[in-house]
């Protein structure tokens, strides 16, 4: 391999025995520190000299995709569901808190209250004492009972499945929307939560921090049919790689793309040390199975973490 090309690494615990194939499989893109310094010295140096053109930051977008796409080729929703309602709950219940914990919760949750009819003729104190572990548990039953009621007044208990009818319902946003038309409804729409936004922002993608400006700056730049998937991509790799304290900028595997390489750890040792969930050191099994196609639910049901 060329001093000059892109290589793989994979961080394997020692006393882990993996195949080839199994090493294959887990290794990622990664640019060499010197390369990403010196990609970043180009960058800045033609910044000063005038802004980057629309068709080069289109064309620097879809490869950033594609090569997140690459890395994480299982990036879905993280919140479990197995319906529009239960989505749309779900993501409702996830505002200021985890997809694990919410995932905790939902399961009993849905159990009791199957669908908007159930859910609706409940008292906000009923519903609260299955969502307590989650902050702010008084003013989320309020806002689904309602959003309950709203469903199973105005639509026959059905989730609607139109971003302007879905932001009239209690506790939805533009956020809250798009997350359900894209994944109950296939709809392409962008998720523009903290870490799209951040990451969007780092990789010059935009300099807006408005969620809407963000969402319309990245819609120019991203293919339509592209939409969903890339918030997911984003999402993984904000949680994974590309933190808002301390990015692993000695791993990422769009390090020669981003405007903001270097804001974090790039040495890529130490860089390794800071990937989290089933990119963490020594869960190497976990990404393997995530890789090989086994489901959220099948992973828990294993037994394996699937936190941070």
């Amino acid at each position: 391999m060329s001093a000059s090309a892109p290589k793989s690494t994979t961080d394997t615990a020692p006393e882990l025995q993996l195949t080839e194939e199994e090493r294959e499989l887990l290794s990622i893109r990664t640019v060499p520190e010197f390369e990403a310094a010196q990609a970043a010295r180009r960058r800045a140096k033609a910044l000063a000299k005038a802004p980057e053109s629309h068709l080069a930051t289109v064309r620097r977008a879809r490869k950033i995709n594609r090569i997140l796409g690459e890395t994480y080729p299982y990036a879905v929703a993280e919140l479990d569901f197995t319906n529009a309602f239960e989505l749309l709950i779900a993501t409702v219940l996830s505002a200021q808190t985890t997809d694990v914990r919410v995932n905790q919760v939902t399961p009993a949750l849905f159990a009791r209250y199957p669908d908007a009819p159930a859910l609706a003729a409940a008292t906000e104190e009923e519903v609260e004492p299955y969502i307590q572990s989650l902050g702010f548990y008084r003013a989320k039953a309020k806002s689904i009972v309602k959003l309950a009621r709203q469903l199973t007044d105005d639509y026959d208990g059905e989730v609607p499945g139109t971003l302007d009818k879905l932001v009239k319902l209690a506790g939805v946003g533009r956020k809250t929307a798009n997350v359900v038309l894209g994944n109950a409804f296939g709809v392409p729409g962008l998720t523009v939560d903290t870490h799209f936004g951040r990451l969007s922002r780092r990789m010059g993608l935009t300099t807006e921090d408005d969620p809407v400006k963000v969402e319309h700056d990245v819609a120019e730049l991203i293919e339509p049919r592209e939409w969903t998937d890339f918030s997911h991509r984003m999402v993984y790799h904000g949680r994974r790689i590309c933190h808002a304290r301390k990015p692993a900028c000695g791993v990422c595997p769009i390090a020669d793309l981003c405007q903001s390489w270097g804001e974090g750890e790039t040495d890529e040792t130490k860089a390794r040390k800071l990937m989290k969930y089933e990119m963490a050191p020594g869960r190497e099994r976990l990404h393997l199975r995530f890789l090989t196609g086994a489901t959220r639910r099948q992973l828990h049901a294993e037994g394996y973490p699937l936190s941070a």
